[in-house]
This record gives structure tokens, C-alpha cells and sequence, in this order.
């Protein structure tokens, strides 16, 4: 091979390396990201160590559902995972381990396992937003966050509404350990 064409080969490899680097970043950047689950806060739904990857797309601008797991920046400079309860202008309340939002039940079939558990008390103790966040309602550019471990989750009743533009993104594809593969709900 003469040294012309080892220069245009190596050549043309930096470029597909750089390509393929600039990609990935592009992907992780924009796109998708992997995180771990840090604690016991969103249990049963989701285990400490469980590697799952985060949906960045549609958080650039600004639409979470109600129920979406999702991971944001917290006030300790360190990233949460947690449900969303209440969207902006909602009206939350706990009643008796029942999710009210502006006045109506709400099913969290996510929760019927730690329900069914419990010995004495509620899973959920009531409240108000009034007296967790000072407002009757999620103000505007805001979510109200709750982990699934409601007894040992630090959320939106410790730290305030979250502002949405905060969120990171919504995960629900755990891929590590292999038996927790999957989609959770």
C-alpha cells in the first residue's frame, strides 16, 4: 500500500470516529440519556440500581402527562425520579389514601401493592396543596411530583412544585438488571 493511500485510510477513519462520537453526543444530548435509579423513593415501581433510559423528547418543550415518571434537576443539585400528580392549575388532595385532583378520584393502580401491605395507617397521608405548597393549585409552569414509596419519598411535599422546565425527561424503559427488563407503568 503506498503512503498516499494510508493517509486517505487513516483519514477516513478519524472522519467515521468523529462522525459516529458526534452522533452519539447528538443522541445522549438531545435525544435519550441512561440514568440509575438512586434510593427507594419510586418502589414498588422502580428498585434502587435500576438502569433505565430517559425520553429527552417532548421536554424541550414542556408537555408532561399526568402520571409520567419523570427526572429533573431537584434543589440539591442532584437529579430525582418521580410521578407527576398535578399539572399546572391542577387542585390536589389526599383523602383517606385517595388521590382527589380538582375534586375527582383518581385509580394509582401503581400503588396497590404497597397498599395492600400496610399494617395500620395510609400509604399516602392526607393533605392539600394549600398546606404542602401554600397555593390551592399547581401554579403555572409547574408539576406537583410524588415518588411511589409515599412513607419514604422526598417530592413535591418536601421540595415544592416542580418547574417544568427542570425536567430533564420521562423514563419508562428500565434496562438493567435483566430481570426488571422492560416498560414499567
Amino acid at each position: 500500500m503506498t503512503e498516499e493511500k494510508k493517509k486517505n485510510e487513516t483519514w477516513e477513519w478519524i472522519k467515521a470516529l468523529l462522525i459516529a462520537f458526534g452522533l452519539a453526543a447528538i443522541i445522549r444530548i438531545f435525544l435519550f440519556t441512561p440514568i440509575v435509579v438512586d434510593g427507594i423513593s419510586m418502589m414498588p415501581t422502580l428498585e434502587h440500581g435500576d438502569k433505565m433510559i430517559v425520553n429527552k423528547i417532548g421536554y424541550t418543550i414542556g408537555k408532561p402527562d399526568r402520571f409520567d415518571i419523570v427526572v429533573f434537576h431537584a434543589p440539591e443539585k442532584k437529579d430525582y425520579i418521580k410521578r407527576v400528580i398535578g399539572l399546572p392549575g391542577d387542585k390536589v388532595e389526599y383523602r383517606d389514601d385517595i388521590l382527589y385532583i380538582n375534586d375527582q378520584p383518581y385509580d394509582e393502580p401503581y400503588l396497590d401493592q404497597y397498599k395492600a401491605e400496610l399494617t395500620e395507617g395510609t400509604l399516602t397521608e392526607d393533605f392539600t396543596l394549600e398546606e404542602k405548597i401554600q397555593t390551592q393549585t399547581v401554579p403555572e409552569g409547574h408539576v406537583f411530583v410524588m415518588g411511589d414509596n409515599r412513607r419514604k419519598s422526598k417530592d413535591s411535599r418536601h421540595i415544592g412544585a416542580v418547574p417544568i422546565d427542570e425536567i430533564i425527561g420521562s423514563t419508562k424503559f428500565v434496562f438493567w438488571p435483566i430481570k426488571d427488563f422492560g416498560m414499567v407503568e
